[in-house]
């Protein structure tokens, strides 16, 4: 679970009810046309900007913002140090019985074992990286379409409130409920847009963005293994890929005698 996708939302939803209840009753900002002309609206016109199937793995993919397991980039430089190692004393073939939990690393070891050539490793798993990101980019894209859209479907809402409550100027009773869809549309438009559509478009594009340079690092790695270059210098360039604060290696008594 990622805390703060989970704080933010809690924490922005319960200051605008909070914000509601002391203006009065929740039931003063429920209104079902509303809801109808801004979720309903929203979701059928996004849909019209991509395949179905598109659609509905948006939201597949939304979950990152919620469910995500962080990866260590120095758990996955250890291993691949490690197995580095192996790979020098006992071949490629010692790798098979590494425990690998990285499902991309596991991939890599695997090409290894079976014994394909660097060219093929490199464009195998350069390919699974780019085909990734573009996935959580069109995630990412669509959940922006709905950020876009949905102001604009409350703005449409406001005026179809608009166009009810001055057709019946003479009733007093229809110009509360019409100014209501006027006013609620464009609230539930706002935040559709800024509380739930856009914050997950730009946590899945920092998820996208941390999953591919975790994927480079194993991948450097694997590279680094086949082309049988010495653990030391593998997790000198892998280290790279960590801030400037946590790059240096350290070494041990052994090492430096």
């Amino acid at each position: 679970m990622d805390l703060a996708t989970l704080v933010g939302i809690l924490g922005a939803f319960g200051f605008v009810i909070m914000a509601m209840l002391l203006g009065g009753t929740i039931d003063m900002f429920m209104d079902l046309v509303s809801v109808l002309i801004v979720f309903g609206g929203t979701a059928f016109v996004v849909m019209m900007k991509y395949t179905l199937s598109q659609f509905i793995g948006a939201f597949k993919i939304a979950m990152k913002a919620f469910l995500f397991k962080t990866t260590v980039p120095e758990e996955l430089i250890e291993k691949v140090v490690e197995m580095s190692d192996a790979a020098r004393k006992g071949g490629f073939l010692a790798l098979e019985e590494a425990q690998i939990s990285n499902p991309f690393m596991q991939k890599g070891v695997d090409m290894l074992v079976d014994g394909h050539d660097a060219d093929v490793v490199k464009i195998t798993l350069e390919n699974d990286i780019y085909l990734t990101a573009k996935r959580h980019e069109l995630g990412a894209d669509i959940f922006k379409q709905i950020g876009d859209v949905a102001p604009a479907m409350g703005m449409i809402g406001t005026l179809v409130g608009l166009v009810a409550m001055l057709s019946n100027m003479d009733d007093p009773k229809s110009i509360g409920p019409a100014m209501a869809v006027a006013l609620l549309t464009t609230l539930y438009g706002a935040i559709v847009a800024n509380m739930m559509a856009l914050p997950v478009s730009d946590k899945l594009k920092l998820r996208a963005a941390e999953e591919s340079m975790l994927k480079t690092l194993v991948l450097d790695g694997i590279l680094g293994i086949q082309d049988g270059q010495n653990p030391r210098v593998i997790e000198s360039a892998l280290r790279n890929y960590l801030p400037e604060s946590k790059r240096k290696i350290e070494t041990t008594d052994e090492e430096t005698n």
